[in-house]
């Protein structure tokens, strides 16, 4: 019986110290972007395999950045499935007679991760066509699906008017972004500036002057100032912007969630040739209300392949809210999601006991997971189901997404499905690579270090060795 053990041991040994020596075009790699083994962790196996064939640092619990996305992307397709959709609803709270509804509106948000101008407004299209024009009352927002604290948007990196520092909402209408379109004139040397969706409430202060010059990088020609005050946001734009990048955009978030509602809703509902007389406040939706439309948004699958190609952090950090509320029942929060989380991982035979979850998306300083069980879980993936909706959303190599403009011209183009992520202070990449021999490998490795953004040579390099490796 001993004999029988050692062998076993003999046998297992050498695997394992070659899945976790470093291949020398990846150790010459790390080394060039002055990292350490303490900063990576590298996972990579073939899908039906027993056993990585790299392993490298992979049980250190690292940030992952934006490929914690796979995680509940993933989670929310098997547990909500890929035809899953959200709702917005539309009660009448008031009686309704030749088109006047003397009463409030109220809208109820389930959660719509990606409700734009455009769907709001054939929303609103079919309210008018249900008979309404006139609004006596209130514009009531019922926006308890969702049990969000008010947080400082720039809580996290001091940017707080980015879009990708939204907070969620059960009511999120168009990522709460206004888009500044810069449209200059040649003729008469000016730079005009345009406010989409118009907000009263906002002023533009315009000192910008053209200047004959190549685009190049334009914005940090430009000096802004944004003064936010209970009454009024002002932005005051200074400095030369360049004749030759023609039209470009720049999009901000200056506004509250209601505040940003009614003003696009009093906007689209004017345009639509109807009035609204009262307010906005927020309240639950009263009993006695009467549904008059609910609207449906897209797929969970469509939701997804936005959510993974692009890395949008408001649309995952909606699905993770929207998992603990479809689970609980209840206003979701932060914590009952990570424990719908857990439950399916525990569910599922998957025990990540270093996994750190805060929002779901990756933009965070806190969330943790190592390198195996991202690939783990990865594997698991492959042999669901529901693989293809999850693979079809992940960026390809060369091709789209945020890994268009890697390896492009490479052997490896087309080859593999990869999400990113990027933080300061993290790279990270994960996902699925065919290689030249036609087998499906998982690929992981996370970067943790101050000059973490050197290490996407490393991470290339990655790629390319599990596609050529014998």
């Amino acid at each position: 019986m001993r004999t029988a053990t050692l062998i076993l041991i003999l046998l297992f040994l050498p695997f394992s110290a070659a899945a976790e020596q470093l291949p020398a075009p990846l150790s010459q790699s790390l080394k060039r972007a002055g990292l350490n083994e303490e900063h990576v962790g590298i996972f990579v196996q073939e899908v039906n395999a027993k056993t990585p064939v790299l392993a490298y640092g992979a049980d250190r619990p690292l940030n992952p950045a934006s490929t914690m996305k796979l995680l509940t992307t993933y989670v929310g397709l098997e547990l909500l499935g890929p035809a899953f959709t959200w709702k917005t609803e539309f009660y009448a709270h008031g009686a309704i007679e030749r088109e006047v509804l003397s009463g409030d509106l109220v809208i109820k948000g389930y959660g719509n991760p990606k409700l734009t101008l455009e769907n709001f407004w054939l929303m609103l299209r079919e309210l008018r066509q249900r008979g309404i024009r006139d609004i006596r009352g209130d514009l009531v927002l019922d926006r308890g699906y969702f049990m969000v604290l008010d947080t400082d948007p720039g809580q996290f990196d001091n940017e707080p008017q980015r879009p990708y520092n939204v907070a969620p909402d059960a009511l999120l209408l168009n990522f709460k972004s206004i888009r500044l379109l810069f449209i200059p004139d040649s003729e008469k040397k000016t730079v005009k500036v345009v406010a989409d969706p118009l907000q009263s409430q906002l002023e533009i202060v315009n000192g910008l002057t053209l200047i004959d010059e190549p685009c190049g990088e334009w914005k940090p020609k430009l000096v802004s100032d944004i003064q936010v005050t209970v009454m009024s946001t002002r932005i005051t734009l200074n400095g030369g912007y360049p004749l030759g990048c023609g039209e470009q955009t720049w999009y901000v978030a200056l506004f509250g969630h209601p505040q940003y509602v009614y003003s696009v809703f009093k906007e689209l509902w004017q345009e639509l040739g109807g009035t609204l007389k009262g307010a906005v406040r927020e309240a639950e939706t009263p009993a006695e209300a009467r549904l008059i439309f609910s609207g449906e948004s897209a797929t969970l699958g469509e939701a997804v392949r936005d959510i993974n190609k692009w890395s949008n952090n408001v649309m995952a950090r909606q699905l993770f809210l929207t998992i603990g509320a479809e689970a609980t029942q209840s206003p979701a929060t932060a914590e009952q999601s990570a424990q719908a989380i857990n439950q399916w991982l525990a569910q599922k035979g998957l025990q990540f006991p270093e996994l750190v979850l805060e929002n779901g998306a990756g933009l965070s300083r806190t969330e943790r997971i190592s390198a195996k069980h991202l690939g783990m879980l990865l594997i698991r993936a492959y042999q669901s189901p529901l693989m293809p909706e999850l693979i079809a959303s992940l960026p390809l190599i060369a091709v789209d997404g945020t890994m268009k403009k890697r390896l492009n011209g490479e052997d490896v183009t087309g080859r593999g499905h990869i999400k990113t992520g990027s933080l300061e202070d993290v790279r990270a990449i994960a996902g699925y690579m065919l290689d030249h021999k036609g087998r499906m490998m998982v690929v992981v490795c996370l970067v943790n270090h101050p000059r973490a953004g050197d290490a996407e040579p490393l991470q290339d390099a990655l790629l390319q060795w599990v596609y050529q490796r014998k």
